[in-house]
């Protein structure tokens, strides 16, 4: 028999029933989605408290998907007194989704990494960011405006944007109430924050109908946020 290139391997494989079943749950699947962004193992009061919920309202959810194959768990000694401390995190086997692969992480530290030991800038992150903020732009071009398209845009790569009113006439301001990038965001800031600026003005400035008028990162204020004008 003809070996078959396309057949499914690993986190492309179809999900099982229990899987399905498993993320069916709303609550699971926030819970799936929290653990997905993070960078790190979370403990289950962290995990409740980033979803607004009780930690006795979290912890069944948890064991029915660790039954099904979704979350490895560690332990360890930090928990209450007496009582060991669950971290968990998504499986290695735990279907994508659409979601980055535990991996990712990991690449990110070491490109990082790679870029501080190059002597990368705030400048050279920046012009990264713009060419792949204008090669995203691209399928947004029948939307009415750069702001809706931006919105959209970040709501897909885990940043809630959140619209507000700027004091300028016209203009608008999206702040991020999540950071995906936080955990790099910390410990690179310059690269982090100007790969962002970077693809936030790029993303703008191919959508046509407005520019940044001003990006405020991690060093800036909470939540940071981007100011768009209209041209």
């Amino acid at each position: 028999m003809a070996n078959d290139d396309t057949a499914p391997s690993g986190n492309d494989r179809v999900p099982s029933r229990d899987v399905l079943k498993a993320l069916g749950d709303n609550t699971r699947y926030a819970i799936y989605l929290e653990l997905a962004r993070s960078a790190r193992p979370r403990g289950t009061a962290e995990i409740a408290e980033a979803l607004g919920l009780h930690t006795n309202t979290v912890r069944p959810h948890l064991d029915r998907m660790r039954e099904a194959g979704l979350l490895d768990v560690t332990t360890d000694g930090r928990g209450d007194v007496g009582r060991p401390q669950h971290r968990f995190s998504l499986a290695a086997e735990a279907p994508a989704l659409g979601l980055e692969p535990p991996t990712v992480p990991v690449l990110a530290r070491m490109v990082l990494n790679m870029a501080e030991r190059l002597r990368a800038s705030a400048a050279d992150a920046f012009a990264v960011g713009e060419v792949e903020g204008a090669g995203r732009a691209a399928r947004y071009s029948a939307y009415p405006s750069a702001l809706e398209a931006l919105v959209d845009e970040l709501d897909r790569l885990g940043f809630d944007p959140v619209v507000a009113e700027s004091e300028a006439p016209d203009n608008a301001v999206v702040a991020f109430a999540n950071c995906p990038f936080a955990p790099y965001a910390e410990s690179h800031p310059d690269l982090v924050c100007g790969l962002h600026h970077g693809l936030v003005a790029g993303f703008v400035d191919t959508m046509g109908d407005a520019e940044v008028a001003e990006f405020c990162s991690i060093a800036h204020r909470t939540p940071c946020q981007v100011e768009l004008a209209s041209r």
